[in-house]
């Protein structure tokens, strides 16, 4: 299955909920800010992540906001970011099976 990079942020009132909404997409992928991840992910990993992200937050209090970033390509694939500051530089990530 293709891999695509995912931009997710969030904006959760609870500190509770967000901390359980932080912990869950460390599993997943790299912070980049306070509340703004950046994943890849494949299809079937997509939709179980945001089955867990509806999960752990409140619809009518929280906002969580999942941007695709387009496809992961080569060895060392970086999405396609414009920074300003401080450069976003991906930790090494491999799957053990």
């Amino acid at each position: 299955m293709a891999r695509r990079f995912y931009v997710i942020s969030y904006d959760v009132v609870d500190d509770r909920r967000r901390d359980r909404l932080y912990r869950l997409l460390l599993d997943h992928g790299d912070r980049v800010q306070y509340s703004v991840f950046c994943c890849q992910l494949n299809p079937r990993e997509r939709v179980r992540l945001i089955a867990d992200i509806r999960e752990r937050i409140h619809a009518k209090e929280d906002q969580t906001l999942v941007l695709d970033a387009g496809p992961v390509d080569g060895a060392h694939p970086t999405p396609e970011l414009t920074w300003i500051g401080q450069p976003y530089r991906p930790m090494a990530r491999c799957q053990i099976v």
